[in-house]
């Protein structure tokens, strides 16, 4: 999407959220020079920020209580279990399963977080340890399709080439590795 574009759409309906917010700076880092119509069009959303015809959406201005009501059974489960006996288990599976089979408890004040906790372990503790241990019964049960798979993680810029080398290797028969 354009500056131009995602500024009609903040004017049009009164807000910038964090993902036009994100593709604006992606469009200004990525381009070398930005237009005349471009730079009109970030001088007019600004004026509509300074003058709260648009307003900017924070970031994140809510919380879901359930995630972390899930996370601590989840880890309380996942260490009883690997404690006692040699399986590992991923706890992020385990949390998004139980999660996607749950309420959300959204909050927007920490009042309203401390009432959906209570509410939470009063009428949906015992929901929340049923769906964990179900998460942790799927997981035990999954069969290791991909044992060479790896979790989402930060990777410095050679370990990414080493990567991308090992790929090419595997998949383009007259790759040669160069070292520089």
């Amino acid at each position: 999407m354009s500056i131009e574009k995602i500024v009609e759409q903040a004017l049009q309906d009164g807000y910038l959220t964090p993902a036009m917010e994100a593709e604006v700076g992606r469009i200004c880092d990525t381009a070398s020079e930005l237009s005349i119509e471009e730079y009109m069009a970030l001088d007019r959303l600004m004026g509509s920020l300074l003058t709260g015809e648009v307003v900017a959406v924070p970031r994140k201005q809510f919380i879901n209580v359930m995630e972390e009501l899930v996370l601590t059974e989840a880890i309380a489960r996942v260490a009883e279990i690997e404690a006692t006996s040699d399986c590992t288990l991923d706890l992020g599976d385990i949390a998004a399963y139980a999660l996607n089979r749950l309420p959300p408890l959204y909050a927007t004040t920490e009042e309203g977080a401390d009432y959906q906790r209570s509410r939470a372990k009063e009428d949906l503790n015992a929901m929340i340890a049923q769906k964990v241990s179900e998460a942790i019964a799927r997981n035990l049960d999954r069969p290791e399709f991909f044992p060479e798979r790896q979790a989402i993680g930060k990777n410095t810029g050679d370990e990414v080439l080493s990567q991308v080398g090992t790929l090419l290797h595997a998949y383009a028969h007259k790759f040669e590795a160069r070292v520089s």
